[in-house]
């Protein structure tokens, strides 16, 4: 019984690493370490974006499989990343039970962003792009604020959308509406200078890069999955964008 809560325990850490933005390479390499240093004589682990199989036998020839499905949408904590890899650094030197290790997972889940960084680096972000592409700062200033309202969506219109593309379609469009009525309403504005920085919050760069990472080493499966992924939700801000330049133009 305690092996089998300890392998719920670590598909759990698996799929948070996961969900917060982990390479496949690296939670394949957790749960193997992990489930040797619990006692295991042998663990057979496949990851790839959407799904988690481990295979965990014991010494005594006992197998236990358990296979996640990873609904979440992957994003960039690298906050939480970093306390997952201190958690499972802890675990190989001193091994705990299952319920100890399941409840700091938990502590891990739960706890809360410094939001107020997130909107501050967005602002900065976004203000930053805008005048290195050609903006000038009233530009800057324009795309910052804008990128202020990118993250407040972040915050408050994500958890209620159903999936990544949808949420990336709104949201592009909702911002890219707001950028072309700004425009109208202040003379001067570069309304493209504004848009590029605001776009840079949203595309994919890091995603794009480690499903690159994931087919050089090998995880061709795990880096196409990825790779599409990212290349799909570059064209819904795309679209988004231009949609909102359409609608726009029509007024």
């Amino acid at each position: 019984m305690e092996r089998r809560e300890l392998l719920h325990a670590l598909m759990d850490l698996g799929e948070l690493m996961l969900v917060s933005g982990g390479e496949v390479k690296r939670v394949e390499d957790t749960i193997t370490r992990m489930g040797v240093a619990s006692g295991a004589a042998r663990m057979n682990v496949f990851v790839i974006t959407s799904s988690i199989v481990v295979t965990m036998e014991d010494p005594d020839g006992c197998e236990y499989t358990e296979t996640k499905r990873v609904l979440m949408s992957t994003a960039n904590h690298f906050r939480r990343l970093e306390q997952l890899n201190q958690l499972s650094r802890s675990f190989c030197s001193r091994p705990c039970t299952a319920a100890v290790l399941h409840e700091q997972i938990e502590v891990i889940r739960n706890q809360k962003e410094k939001i107020f960084w997130l909107y501050f680096g967005s602002v900065m972000g976004a203000a930053a792009f805008a005048i290195f592409f050609g903006g000038t700062l009233v530009d800057g200033i324009a795309s910052g604020l804008m990128g202020l309202f990118v993250s407040l969506l972040v915050s408050y219109l994500e958890p209620y959308c159903p999936n990544a593309v949808s949420f990336n379609l709104l949201t592009s469009f909702l911002c890219g509406f707001g950028i072309c009525l700004l425009g109208r309403a202040i003379p001067g504005l570069h309304a493209d200078m504004i848009m590029i920085g605001d776009i840079m919050l949203l595309i994919p760069g890091i995603p794009m890069t480690n499903s690159i990472r994931d087919v050089l080493v090998g995880d061709t499966i795990s880096g196409t999955l990825r790779l599409t992924e990212s290349m799909v939700r570059a064209a819904v801000i795309a679209a988004g964008f231009m949609l909102a330049i359409m609608a726009a133009g029509r007024l």
